[in-house]
């Protein structure tokens, strides 16, 4: 949706001088998509223009149009603007500046449009109609919301596209699965109810009177719409304040899926979700994962959560086996050879190089070689792509003469650390030098010498 300089001082400044020339625009789009209208102000390059030829963005202002400017969450209009002379102009949005002056962004076709020119005005009504849908949804998605989680959750947020909506809402913690399904299933209920969607004009205290909410970040005039859909008895399910463009009936929303929830702030949580062809399209993606998933490995799909259980035990129960080996050839176990020990001033001292061993398996093997040690010191560097892990234990009875932290600490300055932290007997560091990890091991005993 690009258009040149509208968010520059200058342009803005544009729209102040139009909207006192030409007045504001007469929005027809509540009862219609297509209208006529005559051009009251161009906007070409930032600056108003007489006319704008084939090839130029171009900001088309009319005395009245069917397109929905930008407002409340729901994104602006697109589609075209046609003049008996031929002139076609493609119109990629609709912004609504200065609360009523609505402005189309869009490129010019084919031929000339001038200041004064009569023009058809044809919204994009598919993308419209969806774009209806996934507003009145948020309606029902906030109503079941609500009654679900309780009253303190109110809007915080929404965006209302064609092809998706997004609902923030105050929510102190993550909405479960359970609630998921749970408010999930309470839209499909409304939607498939098929209620007449009812929009009155009333005063905003006649509004809260009757219990609609208003919505975050909106300012009321003297008169708003208030929007009911959902019938409980003499009462709609939903009643809110809105000036958004929604749907006849709910049944026409279709279908509706949440797809994601997830924390924007504190104390704000966002819920994702499709409608209608959005809803289809993405359970169909789903169910293409499930069956690709269920081919390979060779079962159903009503036996992939106990297959994909078996195999991940299977995993932790390899992972610990590799482990144990691990160990085992660290310390000498098996059929491998002992670590080398040598006498650093008196003390037994192992040091060694792993290769490709995780840096959460040092500390049990540390433990491992000094309970065969009995008493000294052992220092293990594992290398891992090109990055150094070290590990440093002191068996206790030497804690009050040396400090691992600080033994630990030598080694990682040589593959290029810094700090280390732990305890006396039990520390361990990094470095970004892997290569170096002989160099760390010698640092070590030369800390132990001296």
């Amino acid at each position: 949706r690009h258009w040149a300089g509208s968010g520059d001082v200058a342009t803005e400044q544009v729209w102040f001088d139009i909207r006192d020339k030409v007045g504001a625009t007469d929005f027809l789009g509540y009862g219609t998509v297509r209208a006529e209208g005559q051009v009251m102000a161009l906007v070409v390059d930032g600056k108003t223009a007489d006319k704008a030829t084939a090839g130029q963005q171009v900001a088309v202002i009319a005395n009245q149009t069917p397109f929905y400017g930008e407002s409340g969450g729901q994104v602006g209009d697109a589609g075209g603007m046609f003049t008996a002379a031929g002139c076609e102009v493609e119109v990629a949005d609709t912004q609504k500046k200065l609360g009523d002056l609505f402005v189309h962004l869009g490129r010019v076709t084919k031929g000339t449009l001038s200041v004064g020119d009569a023009v058809d005005l044809s919204v994009d009504s598919e993308r419209r109609d969806a774009v209806r849908a996934n507003h009145s949804a948020t309606h029902l998605l906030h109503e079941a919301l609500r009654r679900r989680l309780g009253k303190h959750v109110t809007q915080k947020g929404s965006l209302v596209a064609p092809d998706r909506l997004r609902f923030d809402i105050s929510q102190p913690r993550a909405v479960n699965r359970e609630d998921i399904v749970a408010v999930e299933a309470e839209v499909n209920a409304r939607v498939r109810e098929d209620a007449e969607v009812v929009t009155r004009l009333m005063t905003p205290d006649e509004a809260m009177a009757e219990g609609a909410m208003a919505l975050f970040g909106e300012k009321y005039g003297e008169t708003v719409r208030v929007v009911g859909m959902g019938r409980e008895g003499n009462r709609f399910y939903s009643t809110e304040l809105c000036g958004g463009t929604h749907v006849g009936r709910t049944g026409e929303i279709g279908s509706f899926r949440i797809i994601g929830e997830g924390a924007v702030a504190a104390g704000v949580r966002r819920i994702e979700a499709v409608t209608g062809a959005g809803a289809v399209e993405h359970q169909q993606r789903q169910e293409a994962l499930l069956a690709e998933a269920a081919s390979a490995l060779k079962a159903t799909p009503a036996d992939l959560p106990g297959r994909i259980a078996a195999l991940v035990e299977e995993r932790r129960r390899q992972e610990r086996e590799i482990a144990d080996l691990r160990r085992a050839l660290a310390t000498g176990g098996g059929a491998g050879t002992a670590p080398p020990v040598k006498q650093v001033e008196g003390i037994d001292f192992s040091g060694r190089v792993l290769e490709g061993v995780p840096a959460k398996d040092l500390k049990p093997m540390a433990d491992d070689i000094k309970t065969s040690l009995g008493s000294g010191v052992v220092a293990l560097v594992a290398v891992n792509d090109g990055k150094a892990s070290l590990v440093v234990g002191v068996t206790d009875d030497l804690t009050a003469r040396l400090d691992a932290v600080a033994l630990v600490r030598a080694g990682a300055a040589a593959v290029g650390g810094k700090g280390g932290g732990g305890r006396p007997d039990m520390a361990q560091a990094g470095g970004p030098e892997g290569g170096k990890a002989g160099d760390a091991l010698a640092a070590i005993e030369a800390a132990l010498a001296g």
